[in-house]
């Protein structure tokens, strides 16, 4: 019965996001987003039935274990566009080292001025970066991993809300620095928005999110000690 109770709630994850993707490409609304609209009826649907998340996730995390193939998977027009990011590998290479540094010195500076627990400090570091990287790199920042997804979900989809917006706002034109704006702002959420957005800025989008979580990982015992 518990198999059978976890392929239920697997099969039922996976027919919301397809179903709300189909409505949301008819009626593109935020709050029709797979990515918001699936969680809060699968987070309403557990409550109303008294389901324990464990229950739900004992099939089911076989959909979180995708998370790294699908972030490798982003690879794939990055190689299709390589002769363009030749063309502007030091901008992006010192846009992302700016951005993840920003990213990482306000996160921490506001925590601290609002008497936050260091766990939780630690742990926000590194939101502004891919689950899979942040998973491997909040441990190594003093954080816990669980609740670095957690804030790399909830930093995500505020990128996905605001950056369209923004971009509106703003007087951006290069698709370098869209695509530039949605890697480092708002990781994989924000690179789905790219690609959809336009190619160019999706490819961007990918190869700043990339290269900002290869360099959180790597940088993460040293950022830890720093801060």
């Amino acid at each position: 019965m518990t198999l059978l109770s976890g392929l239920f709630w697997l099969a039922l994850t996976v027919l919301l996001y397809a179903a709300l993707r189909h409505l949301h490409g008819r009626f593109p609304r935020v709050w029709l987003s797979p990515i918001i609209a699936v969680p809060a009826i699968l987070i309403a649907i557990l409550l109303l039935a008294r389901v324990p998340y464990a229950a739900y996730n004992a099939q089911s995390h076989w959909l979180s274990a995708m998370l790294g193939p699908a972030t490798v998977a982003f690879a794939v027009p990055i190689f299709e566009y390589r002769s363009a990011i030749r063309r502007h590998w030091f901008p992006l290479v010192v846009g992302v080292i700016v951005g993840m540094s920003v990213a990482v010195v306000s996160t921490v500076w506001f925590c601290r001025l609002l008497g936050l627990p260091e766990l939780l400090e630690r742990s926000l570091s590194v939101r502004s970066i891919s689950t899979p990287f942040a998973i491997a790199a909040a441990p190594a920042m003093g954080g816990q991993a669980e609740l670095a997804a957690v804030f790399v979900v909830i930093t995500g989809l505020i990128g996905m809300v605001l950056g369209e917006w923004l971009l509106s706002w703003l007087p951006v034109r290069s698709k370098l620095a869209k695509g530039a704006l949605f890697g480092a702002g708002a990781h994989a959420v924000g690179t789905a928005t790219a690609h959809r957005r336009d190619t160019e800025e999706g490819v961007i989008s990918s190869l700043t999110m990339i290269i900002a979580g290869i360099l959180m990982v790597l940088l993460a015992p040293w950022l830890a000690a720093f801060v």
